[in-house]
């Protein structure tokens, strides 16, 4: 029990201290950065109890679960517990000048930060359908208020109203979606359950299906994918930018988690051959079918925000955008099936997390200069600031997935997953995209770099703790691409 305890602990202990930190804050009185330090603390706490279930020499420590077999430990889903942990102390370190220079200093935004963490580690160690409904909606509500953070501000305010309002849609398909399986599979409810019995083909695959459906139309909307991701560009431009840094990264690759997790136990590769040729005909067409349509979702989900985002003159609601289009190429890897694929979302997520929260670090920065958030406000940045103009830069080329940098082998590894698992036109549809992409990453450069502006910025950056995010973000970037393989093989040995 003892053991079980030691290796569930990332999910207990970000629980309970998301849980402590309401009184820490309570009882904080004046003291304005208690809270951020326990905050921080806290997160670093989970940080470390998440790496004690990985060998870092690659070699995992046997997985198991715990709570009756509903919940997961060690394996990819510590991974995951740390991109949560980074992400979260990014954003605290980020939050706080973004904070005073927005002047709301509210320490709860600290907390919510660590509810959110909570949320996205139960999603990782779901192994169970309930338990991940439980996950999906603690860190929805969280990202619900904080996009409305801003409760003074008009597009703060509509923000979280139109998040919640679609988000309670959404959570519909994702609640009937999960009974029908219920129902279809005789009553089963953990994954390893429901892929043993799908495997037996005793199933009823009409409501498979249609549960299928309505789960992958829930989880779609959460990573933003086409045609459920209306709401990013106007969230994500409405809430504090230091929220839509955090929601845009961490809460992304905890709803592509749990796709890996319901893809994996619903999509079985290799039948009993003890089964009657129609039951494999049947378990064949499905997983055919289910493949075919999440590989449709990627592609229009690549194309649409890429498109979309090259007529944005508002750099963060083309980040939105871009955010949207990365999405699809993270999808990849759920259309591959595959060990690569899986391996594919993991790192590239990791490299995702560090350079758009530096990029949006870099917009809350420019911000907080009389609002300014259009590209033309951007012009002549590396004269005024030549540090931030570079380090945008580099997030900018990243993105593009231009190498030395961290985009370029994430979506390398996406691609050929893609080719291997007979996707060929995928991975053709992502480099059309990623070409479409370049000219609005490489647009915003040419305004930092090649444009003089009439009013240029006079204001000079000082060292704070959003510069730590900054140097952190940048240095990882670069590492990422120049030396990718630890990364790599540490993540296909937890597979």
């Amino acid at each position: 029990m003892w053991n079980d305890l030691l290796m569930g602990s990332p999910v207990y202990l970000s629980a309970a201290l998301a849980i402590i930190i309401i009184l820490v804050d309570a009882f904080s009185g004046k003291n304005k950065s208690l809270t951020f330090y326990f905050a921080l603390v806290s997160l670093i706490a989970v940080g470390i109890m998440s790496a004690y279930t990985i060998n870092m020499n690659g070699q995992p420590l046997p997985e198991g679960a715990f709570s009756n077999g509903m919940i997961a430990y060690g394996g990819v889903s510590a991974v995951f517990d740390i991109l949560f942990v980074i992400a979260g102390i990014l954003t605290l370190f980020a939050s706080e000048s973004y904070m005073r220079a927005q002047n709301v200093e509210r320490k709860e935004f600290y907390s919510l930060i660590l509810f959110a963490v909570c949320g996205m580690s139960t999603i990782a160690h779901a192994n169970n359908m309930l338990i991940l409904f439980v996950g999906i909606e603690i860190m929805s509500i969280t990202f619900y208020i904080m996009a409305g953070f801003f409760r003074e501000r008009f597009t703060s305010v509509e923000a979280a109203l139109k998040y919640f309002l679609l988000g309670a849609f959404a959570t519909g398909f994702l609640i009937y979606g999960m009974a029908l399986i219920y129902g279809a599979t005789g009553g089963l409810l953990d994954f390893e359950a429901i892929g043993a019995k799908m495997l037996t083909g005793n199933v009823d695959f009409l409501y498979l299906k249609i549960g299928f459906a309505l789960l992958i139309v829930g989880l779609s909307f959460k990573v933003a994918a086409f045609p459920f991701h209306q709401w990013a560009p106007d969230v994500y431009q409405g809430a504090p930018t230091m929220a839509t840094a955090f929601m845009s990264t961490a809460g992304k690759a905890a709803a592509l988690a749990a796709l890996i997790l319901v893809t994996k136990a619903m999509l079985p590769m290799n039948f009993d051959p003890a089964l009657i040729s129609d039951k494999i005909i049947e378990m064949t067409d499905f997983t055919s079918d289910a493949r075919w349509l999440i590989a449709i979702i990627s592609a229009l989900t690549m194309l649409v925000g890429n498109i979309s985002a090259v007529v944005q003159k508002n750099v963060k609601r083309m980040l939105a955008y871009s955010s949207v289009a990365h999405a699809g190429y993270l999808l990849m890897g759920i259309v591959s099936n595959s060990i690569n694929g899986w391996s594919g979302i993991v790192f590239y997520s990791m490299a995702y997390m560090f350079m758009q929260i530096g990029a949006f670090v870099v917009v809350g920065i420019i911000e907080k200069n009389d609002g300014r958030m259009d590209l033309k406000d951007y012009t002549g940045l590396s004269k005024t600031n030549p540090m931030l103009a570079a380090m945008m830069g580099i997030f900018m080329f990243s993105l593009a997935g231009i190498p030395p940098f961290g985009g370029f082998p994430g979506k390398y590894m996406l691609f050929i997953a893609a080719i291997e698992s007979g996707f060929t036109w995928l991975t053709i549809v992502a480099v059309i995209s990623t070409i479409i992409s370049i000219y609005f990453y490489i647009g915003l450069i040419v305004f930092m770099y090649f444009k003089d502006s009439e009013t240029p910025m006079t204001e000079k950056f000082g060292f704070s703790k959003a510069t730590l995010t900054l140097v952190i973000s940048t240095i990882f970037v670069i590492l990422l691409g120049i030396f990718p393989t630890y990364l790599i093989d540490l993540v296909k040995g937890l597979f």
